[in-house]
This record gives structure tokens, sequence and C-alpha cells, in this order.
């Protein structure tokens, strides 16, 4: 259960710090109308990724046993995570490019984390197939990786929410570029173990 907790945190860690659309937006909205407006923003990953979860999980179930099904899945997702690995190492430059429209907050979240691939990419491949094992384990393994998964996805936006709204000031450059580097490491390092279990599940 700790594994999967573990596994949970450092995905939903780097979703949540991770350049793009949602967070874009999260820092424009706290910039602009205070840290609630961003907290709201933060939020938006639970009113939207439940449909998504329940689609891609139960697509998958019934094929959980099919080695091939399944291996193909674990390397789509291997590939999928060294992809974002990749992005987060390679990041050069970070700019927020905040719109003054009236504050609507949720609103701009959901839309922009359901028009968001990134969800969908993530739960069809890696997220499915880690919430099987989990769930093969036992029900608290998949309660345990959905719960560390949210918690550090949703307090990591949070908490860029409430520090951005009490300084007016983020992270600098430099320490926000070190922070996705050491994510990108350790979610390649993630990728390379979903190769290995893809491998020896299609082969074994």
């Amino acid at each position: 259960m700790i594994v999967f907790l573990l596994k949970g945190f450092v995905f939903g860690l780097s979703a949540g710090v991770s350049p793009g659309p949602l967070m874009t937006l999260l820092l424009s909205e706290t910039l602009l109308h205070k840290t609630w407006a961003g907290v709201k923003v933060a939020f938006a990953p639970l009113l939207t990724d439940g449909p998504i979860i329940l689609a891609c999980f139960f697509l998958l179930k019934p094929f959980s046993h099919v080695p091939l099904v399944f291996g193909l899945v674990s390397l789509c997702g291997a590939l999928y995570i060294f992809y974002l690995g990749l992005q987060s190492i390679r990041l050069r430059d970070f700019v927020i490019d905040a719109e003054r429209t009236p504050s609507r907050s949720l609103m701009k979240g959901i839309l922009a984390n359901a028009l968001n691939p990134h969800p969908y990419l993530f739960w069809i491949s890696v997220g499915s197939a880690t919430m099987i094992k989990a769930l093969d384990v036992s029900a608290f393994a998949l309660a345990a990786f959905l719960f560390g998964f949210y918690f550090s996805l949703v307090g990591a936006k949070i908490l860029l929410a409430v520090t951005i709204g009490a300084s007016r000031r983020f992270l600098s450059p430099r320490l926000f570029l070190v922070i996705n580097r050491v994510l990108g490491v350790v979610l390649m390092l993630f990728a390379g173990l979903f190769f290995y279990e893809g491998v020896i599940t299609i082969l074994f």
C-alpha cells in the first residue's frame, strides 16, 4: 500500500507543479484576483477527473488479465511518462501571460482541465494500469494511490496559489526550473519501471 501511496504522490506532485494550461491559469488568476481565485483553479481536477478515471478504468478492467493488452498499456504509459519527464528536464523558461478578465476562476479551471489532453493520456495509460495493479493488492492500495495523487496534485497547486497571493511574487525562475528538472528525472525513472513491467508482462 505504501508503494502505491508513493507512486500517487510522485505523479500528483509532478502534475501539480508542471507547466501547462492549468498551471498558467492558476498563476494568472492568483496574480489578477488574489489567492482564493488560484485556490479555486487548484480544485478543478477534483471536479473533472472523476468521469475520466471511471471511463478509463472500466474500459481496461476487463483486459486486466490479458498479458498483451496490459503490457502494451504499460509500455504506452512508459512512453508518456518519459515524454513528460523529458519536457520538464528540457524546460528553459516559464512565462505567464495574464489576461485581465472578470474572475470566473473555478469555471475557467474546469474548462482548462477538461480540454487538456494530459489527464486523458495519463489515466488511459499509467493511471488505469496502476489502479488495476493496486486493486489486485487491495481496495486500500487503490485508495492510497488516489489519495496520494490528488493530495499532492491539489495540495501543490494550493500551496503555489497561497505563496503567490501572499507575496505577489512566485518562486525565482531558476528555482522553479530546478524543481521541474528534478521531478523530470524522477518521472523518467518511473518510465523505466513501467517499461520493464510492460516487457516482462508481454514476454512472461
